[in-house]
């Protein structure tokens, strides 16, 4: 009976920390302020809304019409498709992460990550309607389709910069300032981890031609 209780009061927080999304994208301020510092935010929440931005960008390569969207199945990568999402998210998470921890930033690494799926919200909520509504329109029509579609990634994009601005508590000035330097520390990474696999694969290379040619020789 307890089990059973705490089980339902769970899946009503979960709800609760859901709907709160909500309430952030519409009140920005407020809501990503409240998210971490009143806690009503949830990682079951935040990774809920992460895994149907990334269902959705699955869905529309099947569901959203030929007119606006032409894919090659034969040579699309499933993982590499969704790893355009993800790669990005996570260098944004440790870039900025990073960088604010050493400028008095408030802060934390799962705190940058649960307000950066909160604010991937407007997303999933237009861009699912507008999958379904792309079948009924004309080509004549398309800019409407582009327009919406650009709305739900500049909304996105504008309530990541409010949810820095009021968990790391920085000022308007301040965190547009660390949100360059933020793109920044994301191509540093890029360039990192280019160079990081550049070296393994050059090693690799190096000791599979050594192999090649002791094997030769004996």
């Amino acid at each position: 009976m307890i089990a059973s209780l705490k089980k339902k009061e769970t899946f009503t927080h979960y709800l609760a920390t859901l709907k709160f999304a909500l309430y952030c994208i519409t009140h920005p301020l407020d809501g990503f302020w409240d998210l971490t510092h009143e806690k009503r935010g949830s990682y079951a929440a935040a990774n809920t809304i992460l895994a149907l931005t990334l269902l959705l960008r699955v869905m529309k390569l099947r569901y959203t019409s030929f007119i606006f969207m032409t894919v090659y199945w034969e040579t699309l990568n499933i993982f590499l498709y969704l790893a355009s999402i993800l790669f990005p998210l996570a260098l944004w998470v440790v870039g900025n992460w990073a960088l604010t921890t050493l400028f008095d930033g408030k802060g934390r690494l799962g705190q940058v990550y649960m307000a950066s799926c909160y604010a991937l919200t407007p997303y999933p909520l237009i861009q699912f309607p507008l999958m379904i509504f792309s079948n009924f329109v004309t080509v004549d029509e398309a800019e409407f389709y582009m327009v919406i579609s650009g709305l739900s990634l500049v909304w996105a994009m504008a309530l990541i910069f409010a949810a820095m601005m009021q968990i790391h508590e920085y000022s308007l000035g301040k965190n547009f300032l660390f949100t360059i330097a933020s793109l920044f520390a994301m191509l540093v990474m890029v360039f990192i981890l280019l160079l990081f696999f550049s070296m393994i694969s050059q090693g690799v290379s190096y000791f599979i031609s050594l192999g090649r040619e002791i094997m030769f020789r004996l």
